[in-house]
């Protein structure tokens, strides 16, 4: 492996030398099982005729057993890194976990392609392949993306940043991640509302399969398609993209009213009942709400900053536990109890004002009208009790 490595950079190195010029292609790489891998991925693919094989430019690869791996990840100063490999090699795990590739073939002029395999070359050496990595704003997807742009002169970037479909980072990162129930509860709870704005398909091109979409579309400044064939590599044989579909909020409140039927039926019945499943949710909320500033203030996740979700789910709730203790024991919770449930409830209705309103706001419809009828009924229901409960 080592020689074979070796061998090849020696070519990458001679390569700017040869004659004939490399065909390029964008090898698109469809979503797998493991939750890394859920977005898809794609590299640069130079088929260069002096060489031994097709050269795979992978702008996706990390380092788990780097000892700060973790810390970084938590802090949100992610390093990823440019590695060139044979296309065969790279192929091989797709081909084993069952995740489909294809190639979209571009057509460049010799002097356009010579350039753009150079540079990835030049890009590729060890003391400048490493790159901070950020999800949205610069992967693995919008390298190869930029790369592509820089060959074209910027064409790239003229045909697509005035254009938009009207999704967004979270349309997109909840659709590919609803696989897994915990990573798109994760993803929208956790975005802020940076993360929904609308994007123009230049900024879609974070998944690589929008870049695969967009590039099919794309005309070079005399009107020639820029891919010339898209070539089936591999089979798909994994369950397909999740497809794009409308977030609607009025299930969300339904089973908000139906939360609050609930809550005032075992405030009749089961008050103390009531009041230990409120402290889980207070917990719960607690939890939630003290990562989502966490986020804020002391990472470098901006797409989490400013999350009007911290509204929904305060921390503030954590001093409610006291009080529904005392309720669960069947004692007066007490006046501040009383307060800070209200406070909670007020928390809520300035989530539902920010999000009416027109200047930057977040998409979190369906978390106001599932958490705003719930916080508004333990209000309503524990705090309003003068006297003890049985």
């Amino acid at each position: 492996m080592a020689a074979q490595a070796a061998l090849l950079a020696l070519c990458l190195l001679l390569a700017p030398l040869a004659q004939a010029a490399p065909r390029v292609g964008v090898a698109t790489m469809l979503p797998g099982e493991i939750f890394f891998e859920r977005f898809g991925h794609n590299a640069i693919v130079v088929d260069d005729p002096d060489l031994p094989g097709p050269v795979s430019y992978n702008f996706g690869f990390f380092d788990m057993e780097e000892p700060d791996f973790i810390a970084r990840f938590v802090r949100g100063d992610m390093r990823y890194r440019l590695v060139a490999l044979p296309l065969s090699q790279d192929l091989a795990y797709y081909r084993e976990v069952g995740r489909g590739v294809s190639i979209q073939w571009l057509d460049l002029d010799p002097g356009q392609a010579t350039a753009l395999a150079a540079a990835l070359a030049e890009n590729a050496r060890p003391e400048n392949a490493v790159y901070r990595y950020d999800y949205f704003t610069d992967n693995c997807s919008t390298r190869v993306r930029d790369a592509l742009d820089r060959a074209l002169g910027g064409a790239l970037r003229r045909q697509l940043s005035g254009r938009s479909r009207g999704n967004t980072f979270r349309d997109d990162a909840v659709r590919l991640a609803s696989p897994a129930p915990w990573m798109w509860l994760g993803f929208d709870l956790g975005l802020g509302p940076a993360a929904d704005r609308a994007n123009s398909l230049w900024d879609d091109a974070f998944v690589p399969m929008r870049l695969a979409d967009v590039l099919a579309g794309v005309r070079r400044d005399d009107g020639r398609p820029l891919v010339t064939a898209t070539e089936q590599v591999l089979p798909h044989r994994l369950a397909p993209e999740p497809p794009e579909a409308p977030r609607r909020w009025w299930p969300w409140l339904l089973a908000g009213l139906a939360l609050v039927a609930a809550i005032a039926v075992a405030g009749q019945r089961r008050p103390r009942a009531l009041a230990g499943a409120a402290m889980l949710l207070w917990a719960a909320c607690s939890v939630l709400g003290a990562a989502m500033l966490f986020l804020w203030l002391g990472t470098e996740h901006r797409f989490a900053w400013g999350n009007h979700n911290l509204l929904l789910f305060p921390p503030l709730c954590l001093l409610l536990l006291p009080g529904g203790w005392r309720l669960a024991r069947g004692r007066v919770p007490g006046p501040v109890f009383r307060v800070l449930a209200w406070a909670v409830v007020a928390c809520s209705v300035l989530a539902l004002f920010l999000h009416l309103l027109p200047v930057f706001p977040q998409r979190n419809a369906h978390w106001i009208a599932l958490m705003l009828p719930v916080h508004f009924a333990l209000a309503w229901t524990l705090a309003q009790r003068p006297r003890a409960t049985g």
